[in-house]
């Protein structure tokens, strides 16, 4: 088995080798529209309700940046009815190689829907209050709500009448996840950029390496705090935090938004990520075909943005 190329968590080719992508879907959506609940947990993730293997209930972030099942390696000690088939090295966020353990074939269940032969790998980390996590490929050529105003995601087979009312964003599809451009007001510069959408970053928005350093941001914007990340495997990344005063998803306008950007390890952040705490402010509906993000303001657009 060759090693994978993984960011945050592992890429989708290696499920696919392992028939989740074939398999899993057979038992895919029972209707037109299959809801499943979530929680907005204190760290602006989506924490949904799992069932492994008919035995173990875990919490399981809903991960928008990401193509596998992981468990953490604290889950583990509770969940009674997974075995390990082998391990592998990945390489995570953080830049370093890793060996992670892996389960070949798995039932996973989430509300009422049901997948087999899923392929479950072990991380160190997830998000907080949760037992690891799950990404887009379970929904493959489907279409995904997130009603953050009702705390449900929504999976349909066809794309929903109400994105009538809902602003239209172009999506760019690229190694199995989901850019959009924005734009940020940096001094007098208004600035445009690609950002990851990245519900796994609890934060506002991150700054790639490049942007960051053509940009001159060091120097141009206040820094307000330092802090560290954690990537899935633990591996130590440092940021410095400011403040944008405007931010911009096509026609919509945020204030005062909180953006990070690394130090001290230029070139390792190559890609610009818009998190948690800007995604929650939004309904969300994106397309089957990964082509188009429909967006609407929800009732948490203006609340405080967390302190992470």
């Amino acid at each position: 088995m060759k090693a994978i190329r993984v960011y945050a968590v592992l890429i989708a080719s290696l499920l696919w080798q392992l028939s989740f992508g074939q398999d899993a879907n057979k038992t895919g959506l029972s209707s037109k529209i299959n809801s499943i609940p979530f929680q907005l947990t204190d760290y602006n993730n989506l924490s949904v309700q799992a069932i492994l293997n008919n035995k173990d209930t875990v919490h399981l972030m809903f991960h928008t940046a990401a193509n596998a099942v992981t468990l953490t390696e604290e889950s583990m000690k509770k969940v009674k009815s997974l075995s390990f088939d082998g391990a592998d090295t990945v390489k995570s966020w953080g830049g370093e190689n890793n060996v992670s353990r892996f389960s070949k074939s798995n039932v996973l269940k989430i509300a009422g829907l049901q997948w087999q032969n899923v392929p479950i790998w072990e991380n160190k980390n997830s998000g907080p209050q949760t037992d690891g996590k799950f990404g887009i490929d379970l929904f493959e050529n489907k279409v995904i709500e997130l009603d953050f105003d009702n705390k449900t995601m929504f999976v349909h087979r066809e794309l929903p009448t109400k994105t009538k009312k809902y602003q239209k964003v172009k999506l760019f599809f690229e190694d199995d996840m989901m850019f959009l451009e924005g734009n940020c007001l940096v001094g007098d510069t208004l600035l445009s950029n690609k950002f990851l959408i990245h519900s796994g970053y609890s934060g506002g928005i991150l700054f790639d390496d490049a942007f960051a350093g053509n940009n001159k941001l060091d120097e141009k914007l206040t820094i307000i705090a330092e802090k560290e990340l954690k990537d899935s495997f633990g591996n130590v990344l440092k940021t410095k935090k400011a403040i944008v005063p405007k931010f911009m998803l096509g026609n919509e306008v945020l204030q005062n938004v909180p953006v990070g950007f690394f130090s001290g390890a230029l070139g390792r952040q190559k890609i610009s990520v818009i998190g948690g705490d800007i995604l929650k402010r939004f309904n969300v509906i994106i397309d089957a075909q990964r082509e188009h993000i429909y967006l609407k303001a929800n009732r948490l657009k203006n609340t405080s943005y967390t302190n992470t």
